[in-house]
């Protein structure tokens, strides 16, 4: 029980030996370092930032395994610096799985649509192939629980906005629902309206509307100041927008990338949003509320969706 919370303990101050460059996250034993690369001098900071890894490895006892450990060079004006650690030089990679997300270098998540799509089809076969009889109750929530997981993991992070990728997802559950026995629905959309379901794009929005709420609430340890900028915290001339304090403030953005990104693609959704949903006590209630909104085509998802 004490070995990862002594793990940790050990490893807590491994980012003080780098604290010059942008960016040092840590999860477990996955340690990653990044900087913004305009420069030679930038280049040199990162580099600086290895050999210093590896003097506080030998210092402590600890060894990184230097052949697991590669380099994402992301941008299109990115240099693509060689680096070191140990004197060997570091492979470069184009995608990687962090967290059990598939992250490219383009930041396009093509790559985590494809590899959970080939993950929930697989099982959604092996579920077909062992009933035969797909009776409505049983084999949804076979579904739900066995398949549907693998398309929505972690989807805040990597949420798509092309429609090709969303149709790589959606094509898994259009399958499912074509199984089930006994719908008289033509249509997708009629299938799903007679099972109470909705589409994995619906289901995409009310996640990042919830998770919104659980920053902005609190129920998430994490400062809500990390992701938004609220109307509350700045206060100034009242307009439509800026009547709710909870409103979120909208970032200005050059590309797709960032318009898709989780805090910037929910801002339009969120901000309409009635007062007296955002107010809600529990996250349940909440989720309940948005859900019956986004069923009934009262809460249409804005750019970046």
């Amino acid at each position: 029980m004490l070995g990862p919370l002594a793990f940790i303990v050990f490893i807590n101050d491994i980012d003080m030996v780098c604290n010059f460059i942008k960016l040092m996250k840590k999860f477990a034993d996955d340690t990653k370092a990044a900087n913004t690369i305009r420069t030679v001098r930038d280049v040199e900071d990162l580099q600086d930032c290895l050999n210093r890894l590896v003097t506080w490895a030998d210092t402590w006892g600890m060894e990184f395994n230097v052949t697991k450990c590669k380099v994402m060079h992301v941008g299109r004006n990115n240099p693509r610096s060689e680096y070191t650690m140990s004197g060997i030089k570091l492979n470069t990679t184009e995608v990687e799985r962090d967290i059990g997300v598939m992250v490219h270098r383009s930041l396009r998540p093509s790559t985590q649509c494809a590899e959970a799509s080939r993950r929930a089809n697989v099982v959604l076969g092996q579920i077909s192939r062992a009933f035969h009889f797909r009776d409505k109750s049983t084999f949804v929530k076979l579904y739900k629980q066995y398949v549907r997981p693998h398309l929505e993991f972690s989807v805040p992070a990597w949420s798509p906005w092309t429609q090709g990728d969303k149709e790589t997802l959606e094509k898994i559950q259009r399958r499912a629902v074509k199984m089930v026995s006994g719908l008289r629905g033509r249509t997708y959309e009629d299938r799903l309206k007679e099972l109470d379901m909705l589409s994995l794009e619906d289901r995409r929005l009310m996640y990042d509307i919830v998770q919104t709420f659980k920053i902005i609430r609190g129920f998430d340890d994490v400062k809500h100041t990390t992701w938004f900028t609220l109307v509350g915290d700045n206060p100034g001339r009242i307009t439509r927008q800026t009547s709710d304090p909870l409103n979120i403030v909208r970032p200005h953005c050059r590309n797709d990338i960032r318009r898709s990104f989780f805090s910037v693609r929910v801002v339009d959704p969120w901000n309409s949003l009635p007062s007296e949903v955002k107010n809600v006590k529990t996250i349940v209630a909440f989720k309940r509320q948005v859900r019956e909104l986004i069923k009934n085509n009262l809460l249409m998802p804005g750019p970046g969706y």
